[in-house]
């Protein structure tokens, strides 16, 4: 993890090319939330007062590598101007005759926003003539973008492994997602509470796996939990559940006593007959012991009790990873699970650290960015990290020293 960063280099006069992530929600061509963009403009502003040549390129969305205007990343162009406060250029293309006009005409201290990477299927199959053009824009690569880290498509890591740049640094966002990540995974302050959410155990296997070495104490909530208390024998009613995953469970569960890691499930859920649809529709809620819920209901969120045992435990630790929501956080019955869970992680004084994907949207959501040590970017990456897995993008990026 230890990588060449910006601070490394001068860029007067140097072509920079500059992947980040504006993988941001667009309805009618408007932004609805622009915080992937503010997160890339301490990167952006530093180049771009370095006198760098900027050329600036991202996905958005997935348009199955064909020209889809639904797609389009003028929006972005838009508000990274009015960001700015200077024009940054739009390219109508990727790597042809427009993109290759106007980044030509490119002074220092300027910039360029390439048509949307994933137009072409060369992209994510990280063809060796794409990465090729893609170099061409470029003395310098720097990679700003770690929710694709986990890719090895031709922007993310492409460009370098194939030989074409040589110079390859992080962007101050990939700087601080990397600090805070290992700084929580590998030498944390002690107590370690690592707490999990979300639908399922199997999306989660190898973080359960990588956590139960590391961590002191493990909360698990969301519908992942379900299939735990499952094995646990309690009767779950008509709540989600992997079946095919019970026994895993049961091991995971083993594994934590042997190690003496406290492993803590929900003791109560709120529960509801149906699952909202859509996910934000009014719906009764009831409460019901977590070891106890009739067949017809399903658990949709921790209780009140839970709260509280989860809480206490929150109060303790002086480091804190938060991967997963507690519930159906979109809905307002069953989002004080994770509300609370968000407002007990701001309110204490241990290094917090929200491991981006639905975590970060809950944190966001509540108005509680500011006071976590850091709110991750990256969904996928940050799983991928807490794993233990190598990130192509940042694997390709050149060793500090």
């Amino acid at each position: 993890m230890n990588k060449k960063t910006i601070k490394d280099a001068e860029f007067c006069g140097k072509r920079v090319l500059l992947r980040c992530d504006f993988n941001v929600p667009v309805k009618d061509g408007r932004i609805t939330d622009d915080n992937r963009i503010v997160e890339a403009l301490p990167t952006i502003r530093y180049l771009l007062n370095g006198g760098a040549r900027l050329v600036l390129c991202s996905h958005l969305g997935r348009p199955k590598g064909e020209f889809n205007k639904k797609y389009t990343l003028k929006p972005v162009a838009e508000r990274l101007s009015e960001l700015l406060g200077q024009e940054v250029v739009f390219c109508e293309d990727v790597i042809g005759e427009d993109a290759l006009a106007k980044t030509a005409q490119l002074e220092d201290g300027e910039a360029a926003l390439l048509e949307n990477l994933r137009f072409h299927a060369e992209e994510e199959g990280n063809d060796k003539e794409f990465c090729r053009k893609l170099a061409a824009f470029c003395d310098i690569y720097v990679n700003d973008a770690f929710g694709t880290a986990h890719r090895a498509h031709a922007s993310t890591a492409g460009v370098v492994q194939h030989g074409f740049v040589k110079t390859a640094l992080a962007g101050f966002l990939m700087q601080k997602e990397l600090e805070f990540l290992v700084a929580a995974l590998e030498k944390p302050k002690r107590p370690f509470v690592a707490i999990l959410g979300g639908a399922k155990v199997s999306d989660k296997i190898e973080v359960i796996k990588s956590l139960l070495a590391k961590a002191d104490t493990l909360l698990i909530g969301g519908g992942m939990a379900f299939t735990f208390l499952a094995a646990a024998g309690c009767d779950i009613g008509g709540s989600l559940c992997e079946k095919d995953k019970i026994d895993l469970a049961r091991n995971l569960m083993f594994d934590a006593k042997e190690r003496g890691v406290s492993l803590l499930l929900p003791v109560d859920v709120r529960a509801s007959e149906i699952f909202p649809d859509p996910i934000d529709a009014p719906t009764g809620s009831e409460l019901f012991a977590a070891n106890a819920i009739p067949s017809d209901m399903i658990g949709l969120d921790i209780g009140p009790q839970s709260e509280l045992l989860f809480g206490g435990e929150i109060k303790k630790a002086a480091t804190i990873l938060w991967n997963g929501p507690m519930g159906v956080f979109e809905n307002p019955s069953f989002a004080s699970g994770t509300k609370t869970m968000a407002n007990n992680i701001a309110d204490s004084d241990a290094l917090s650290v929200a491991g981006g994907g639905d975590s970060a949207a809950a944190v966001i959501k509540f108005g509680l960015r500011d006071r976590f040590t850091h709110v991750s970017t990256g969904g996928g990456a940050s799983l991928e990290l807490i794993e233990g897995k190598v990130l192509p993008g940042v694997e390709c990026l050149n060793n500090a020293q």
